[in-house]
């Protein structure tokens, strides 16, 4: 069922234009690009330095902030609650991997 959700291999080489992101997530460029200098987010460049390009990580990133930013939540206090998500994301699964490996 989840399968369906979820394309591992597509989520793996996703790399998709600031432009993209923003059509899909309804955030303006330049909201992106002022989220991307004040660290909140990471783009990889291409070589030619100018397209920027954001990873599954960073565009799920994007759609969290939104929607707690919809929600009532200022910039800073949904960047804390999405990196806090995220730690304990990567937490629980760096567990369940280890757990694994043994």
């Amino acid at each position: 069922m989840y399968e369906e959700l979820f394309d591992q291999n597509l989520v793996s080489k996703l790399l998709v234009t600031i432009g993209d992101v923003s059509d899909v997530t309804g955030i303006p460029q330049r909201k992106l690009r002022y989220w991307e200098e004040k660290g909140i987010i990471q783009s990889s460049c291409q070589k030619d330095g100018t397209t920027r390009k954001y990873d599954y990580v960073n565009i799920k990133k994007i759609l969290l902030i939104k929607e707690l930013l919809d929600e009532g939540f200022t910039l800073e206090s949904s960047v804390i609650k999405v990196e806090e998500r995220i730690k304990k994301l990567q937490s629980a699964f760096n567990i369940l991997k280890n757990k694994n490996e043994n």
